[in-house]
């Protein structure tokens, strides 16, 4: 484990949690800043993140609000925890996939945006707000940090035997060089909807 106790110093020494952390949060930030305003990436990872997951977003942009909405209905006061489950769930099988994991930030990005617009407040950072973990609003770094804990640790060996977060580049980069119909492609969005298929089951029973 990255972390022997509990305490934040101690988890931030994991430089796995660290990059997780770093990509949430630009992610989680893009998606309360207006396109306008958005720095640009950086990582390659980030930027892969980015593209893929806006692409999941529009492809299934109704069912993604529906279910962050209903989300947001039963989480009470504390969406981090309740975040955690709902990534239990879409894992639960065992079965984590690049798929999953680009779903799971597909969806928390939803849910920061309406978690933004319930304060009142619209899409519409200052350029860089992004790049530091203490200019990002109070949920987003939250919920960012909800997603490290998760996949920054509990399934560190899963992305350690993908080869981390330049194995996600990878992906991404084969994902941008075949067409939208390919194979690649294809299970890229199948395994996200088995993913939203558990995330349904989730929210709804």
């Amino acid at each position: 484990m990255c972390r022997e106790q509990s305490d934040i110093a101690g988890r931030k020494m994991c430089g796995l949690w660290k990059e997780t952390r770093a990509l949430a949060v630009d992610y989680l930030s893009i998606c309360c800043t207006s396109p306008r305003l958005a720095p640009p990436p950086p990582s390659e990872s980030a930027g892969a993140m980015r593209h893929l997951a806006q692409v999941m977003e529009k492809q299934h942009q109704a069912r993604f609000l529906s279910l962050a909405q209903t989300f947001l209905g039963h989480c009470g006061p504390d969406p981090c925890s309740s975040l955690r489950k709902v990534m239990e769930e879409l894992v639960g099988d065992g079965h984590l996939n690049w798929g999953r994991v680009v779903s799971l930030f597909t969806f928390t990005g939803v849910v920061a945006r309406l978690l933004l617009e319930q304060k009142g407040m619209k899409p519409g950072l200052d350029p860089g707000q992004g790049q530091e973990m203490e200019q990002v609003p109070g949920n987003c770094r939250g919920l960012a940090e909800t997603i490290a804990d998760y996949l920054g640790e509990e399934k560190k060996d899963w992305l350690l035997e993908n080869d981390g977060w330049e194995g996600f580049c990878k992906f991404s980069r084969s994902a941008r060089e075949v067409n939208q119909d390919s194979s690649l492609k294809t299970a890229l969005f199948a395994a996200a909807g088995v993913g939203l298929a558990g995330l349904t089951f989730l929210l709804v029973r």
